[in-house]
């Protein structure tokens, strides 16, 4: 299905989820801050995680990887 570049960034995305999700990364957002009233840990966490799903759609909705019609 996914091959060469396409492949690359996903596995990449993967990797990259697991860094962030991780203990050392994570911890830095665990303070008793408040942005706009929300606090840090749950924002950036639902910010960390949006960001990762608009990555992944956007490698899997590339045109590149789009096979060409026969």
């Amino acid at each position: 299905m996914f091959k060469g570049l396409a492949a690359e960034r996903l596995v990449a995305l993967f990797f990259a989820a697991v860094a962030l999700f991780n203990f050392p990364l994570l911890s830095l957002w665990d303070h008793d801050a408040r942005v706009l009233g929300l606090p840090l840990f749950p924002l950036a966490l639902f910010v960390i995680w949006a960001l990762l799903i608009a990555a992944l759609a956007w490698v899997v909705e590339h045109p590149s990887n789009v096979p060409p019609h026969d």
